[in-house]
């Protein structure tokens, strides 16, 4: 992949996709192709067609798909199965259709079986049930995993499928609605930080940048009541699942690693291929809370909600293979946290 090549990033404001714009523009690629939403509806399989055709594009980073936390998952079940099966055919297809050169998809740790054998390998894909709070997600990505699979091996393309881990980064979504547990517990910690202090014009600052606090949340701070009462940050589960976290920058440098790298070619060439992207270690939700909380200034009292589903105990990924391929992450998660941390508190 030279830096002449033309290269589409599909999804490039999201917290992965502008990831990947980053670290493919850090390396001097000059001919990037980028289109919201608004310009392009990836959904619509006759919008994908005529972009394909006119800009024909010879690399490809499907970075584009519709996300959540357990929450959003149980909210809009439908609507995650729909959107990301409708993305990821329509992109795919064109890819083969104009002939892209090669294309990176990202699937997710969270489609591993939910009892899944720790850690987790990429041949345990589909060994057992999914994790039911978000199985429509699941059967979707896994769903375009296969259909790279499939098209690799009755056309001779060159689609890479990977596996991510939890991700978290700059750009991420905080609404607390439809956020992941980290960028969540980032704002949760922040508002009650905020609300400890009275600062009241700052929270409805941070409203109007990341959308309005649930009825339950302003309740545990106290937002409804501003005459001494004690904020507490309400925490879904036990706090006991682990997981693993990988910085989004992180996760970049990997993507445009393997989309360059020989031997990744030579494997998609030979048969079904996927690969893992993540450190290797994993913590408590607890854990990663109280690393949270400290870095937020947080000093008041967190309660576990043990009536609200803890999900899938553990997700860590066996990234040996990846390893293999020469690359380390390099940014610890107390640091990664602390960036994301700043640049969330300067966006208001």
């Amino acid at each position: 992949m030279n830096r002449d090549a033309k290269i589409y990033v599909a999804g490039h404001r999201g917290l992965v996709g502008s990831a990947i714009l980053r670290k493919l523009r850090e390396q001097g690629c000059r001919n990037i192709i980028s289109r919201t939403h608004r310009e392009l509806d990836l959904t619509s399989q006759d919008a994908v067609k005529d972009f394909f055709e006119k800009e024909r594009p010879e690399y490809v980073f499907l970075a584009a798909a519709k996300v959540g936390g357990i929450l959003g998952n149980a909210t809009y079940p439908a609507d995650f199965i729909y959107q990301n099966l409708a993305i990821q055919t329509h992109v795919i297809h064109a890819a083969w259709q104009y002939r892209v050169k090669r294309l990176l998809f990202l699937g997710s740790s969270c489609i591993y079986p939910r009892d899944c054998p720790q850690p987790m390998k990429e041949e345990y894909l589909m060994t057992g049930p999914l994790e039911p709070t978000n199985a429509p997600y699941a059967v979707a990505k896994i769903a375009g995993i296969e259909m790279c699979w499939a098209y690799n091996r009755q056309y001779g393309t060159r689609f890479i499928p990977v596996m991510p881990t939890n991700l978290y980064g700059i750009h991420d979504n905080f609404n607390l609605e439809t956020s992941h547990v980290l960028p969540a517990l980032i704002r949760k910690f922040h508002l009650a930080t905020l609300a400890g202090r009275g600062d009241w014009e700052a929270i409805q600052k941070d409203e109007a940048c990341y959308g309005p606090v649930p009825p339950d949340i302003r309740a545990a701070l106290g937002m409804s009541d501003t005459s001494g009462h004690i904020p507490r940050v309400v925490l879904w589960g036990s706090g006991s699942p682990r997981r693993e976290f990988l910085h989004a920058d992180d996760l970049a440098d990997a993507c445009v690693s393997v989309m360059s790298h020989k031997d990744v070619a030579h494997e998609v060439a030979s048969g079904p291929f996927l690969l893992n992207i993540g450190c290797g270690t994993d913590l408590t939700i607890r854990e990663i809370a109280e690393t949270v909380a400290h870095i937020t200034g947080f000093d008041g009292t967190v309660i576990w909600d043990a009536d609200k589903p803890d999900g899938t105990p553990q997700k860590l990924l066996d990234v040996s293979r990846l390893n293999a391929l020469g690359w380390q992450p390099r940014t610890p998660l107390a640091q990664g946290v602390q960036e994301v941390y700043d640049w969330y508190v300067c966006q208001y």
